[in-house]
């Protein structure tokens, strides 16, 4: 069940909508740069260099079933940006890992993902300061 925290905090969140939304086309026209889908640049974006993650916690992360999630990594797989690796302790599971080649992929994607669109770039820098405060208690675990 969801908390109602008022009036402030519908129109906080009404707003956080607002840019999301305004914001919607910046993940296609990113990827469409680095010629990869969207569901890509998420998969890339999930798997950190070094770190094996399991084909059903992309799923989960992606919300969607494990089976979706194999076209994704078959796609960035023949491109030699991850790799399938099977586990050490149950050869029956794999893994899947950021290459070399996707690390830096990876790289350019966040790099561009961190530019901030024009309503966050136009704030002063104390206002992006106490922005980024108020995100980062609201995301703080309770």
């Amino acid at each position: 069940m969801w908390k109602t925290g008022g009036a402030h905090a519908a129109e906080a969140w009404t707003l956080l909508l607002e840019l999301l939304l305004a914001e919607r086309g910046r993940l296609p026209a990113i990827a469409a740069t680095l010629r990869l889908s969207p569901a890509q640049c998420h998969v890339l974006h999930l798997l950190e260099p070094g770190r094996p993650v399991s084909m059903r916690r992309i799923a989960d992360a992606l919300a969607c079933d494990a089976s979706n999630v194999t076209g994704i990594v078959d796609r960035l797989e023949a491109r030699g940006l991850l790799q399938r690796r099977v586990v050490a302790h149950d050869r029956r599971l794999r893994v899947i890992v950021v290459t070399r080649r996707g690390a830096a992929a990876r790289a350019r994607l966040l790099a561009r993902l961190a530019a901030p669109p024009p309503p966050i770039a136009r704030l002063s820098r104390a206002e992006q300061r106490a922005l980024c405060t108020l995100l980062r208690r609201a995301f703080a675990p309770t």
